[in-house]
């Protein structure tokens, strides 16, 4: 029985969200520039989200450049802005076919025009699409959202909008970039490194964690399934017992 064979199509998580990380030493250890890892590194996007759509997942979102992100060199910088652009154009057949909606979450306004540009006009010719929502966070830092977030209420709660009495955990998720996804079930980090480097701070508070040493760039259909079959294994217990599971 193949891997994705063995995938149960009625545990699948609702909402994965994965930190792509590893294009930079993959290049290093071809002997090439970093820029190269980068590229190679959108063909995993485009097998990971064909994989996602293929199982029925509904919703997967990709950590596609954070805050800190706009302190590497210029031209890298620049590299990762270029290709947002060219996989946006290369990618809208795919997401159409496919009936994928595309959705960010970020400081979307830092972007170079270009490529803001370019992303709002395929947000809005996905729109209708319902079989999967791909949200791609950009320029996304969580503390940054998290204090966006308490800044909106208080300015609420000043002007009588709503009381300090009734904000509860479902007032914040309203407040949140992702206020349309569910919370995270899976996180999948790659590249071997154990950290969640500011990503869905709150939305992964019951989310089961997984790292692998792929770098993103080698990272394929096969490698996603054994993540969802690893997550599949698990009790999720959510601070119940066993015995209250059962």
């Amino acid at each position: 029985m193949s891997l994705k064979e063995q995938i149960n199509k009625e545990k699948l998580p609702a909402h994965l969200a994965i930190i792509m990380d590893g294009n930079g030493r993959w290049a290093k250890q071809q002997g090439l520039m970093r820029v190269v890892g980068h590229e190679n590194g959108t063909k995993s996007v485009r097998q990971t989200v064909e994989a996602c759509a293929e199982l029925g997942i509904k919703n997967l979102t990709l950590y596609a450049f954070s805050t800190e992100n706009w302190n590497r060199p210029k031209l890298e910088v620049q590299t990762l802005m270029r290709l947002l652009v060219k996989s946006l154009k290369k990618e809208i057949k795919t997401f159409q076919e496919n009936n994928i909606k595309l959705c960010a979450i970020g400081n979307l306004n830092d972007l170079p025009k270009k490529a803001h540009q370019e992303l709002l006009g395929v947000i809005e010719k996905t729109k209708n699409n319902s079989n999967m929502t791909l949200t791609l966070a950009l320029s996304y830092g969580s503390r940054e959202e998290i204090v966006n977030v308490i800044k909106e209420l208080s300015v609420k709660v000043k002007n009588n909008i709503i009381s300090s009495e009734s904000i509860d955990e479902s007032i914040i998720n309203k407040h949140l970039y992702t206020q349309n996804l569910p919370d995270v079930d899976l996180l999948i980090r790659t590249s071997g490194e154990q950290r969640i480097s500011n990503f869905l701070l709150w939305q992964i508070a019951y989310a089961e964690l997984y790292f692998t040493d792929v770098l993103w760039p080698d990272f394929s259909k096969e490698n996603l399934y054994e993540a969802l079959i690893n997550y599949q294994n698990r009790e999720r217990r959510f601070g119940k017992t066993s015995e209250q599971l059962t």
